[in-house]
């Protein structure tokens, strides 16, 4: 379906790239969310994406599947605004502005702690896994690193989020 939009984008159909907005949006504003922690950030990041896919869309491989293509623009988007705009918001902050995930568990409160309180370099590529379902190849390429590279920091970011959660199951005794 993604190559068909595409298409259509690149024949100058605006209505193909407001279905592909559609399409992506709700996933982009989740991940961009996670990865500022910030939701003005987020939203910023994720316009900023969709003016640079609309502009760039000419230079997208389609012989490769698209959302990789399209998530490596988000993060580095959401890194370009995280910079320009270098604020610390306290975590407890962030937490009433963005509130739980839905789609996680009922005690994803301490999990969402857990990843939010974890650096960039462990926390984006656990988001990637683990929220979106890509390959460790996947991310290794939207990231621009080794694969081993990525695999020693997937550990060490679950080694982290064990410790962070108390080591228990959820943070607690069951």
């Amino acid at each position: 379906m993604d190559n068909r939009l595409i298409e259509r984008i690149l024949q100058g159909d605006r209505s193909a790239f407001r279905s592909l907005y559609d399409e992506y949006f709700d996933y982009a504003m989740r991940t961009a969310k996670l990865v500022t922690k910030h939701e003005e950030w987020a939203k910023d990041a994720v316009q900023e994406t969709f003016l640079r896919i609309y502009r760039n869309i000419w230079q997208y491989d389609r012989s490769k599947p698209f959302k990789p293509w399209f998530y490596c623009i988000l993060l580095r988007e959401c890194y370009r605004v995280m910079e320009r705009e270098k604020k610390v918001v306290p975590l407890s902050e962030q937490l009433e502005k963005i509130g739980v995930e839905q789609k996680l568990p009922d005690v994803s409160v301490d999990l969402y702690e857990a990843l939010q309180s974890l650096d960039d370099l462990y926390r984006i590529p656990l988001i990637l896994k683990y929220l979106h379902d890509y390959s460790e190849k996947e991310i290794a390429d939207m990231l621009d690193v080794n694969l081993n590279t990525l695999k020693s920091r997937l550990l060490k970011g679950r080694e982290k989020m064990k410790k962070g959660l108390g080591g228990e199951r959820y943070g607690t005794e069951s």
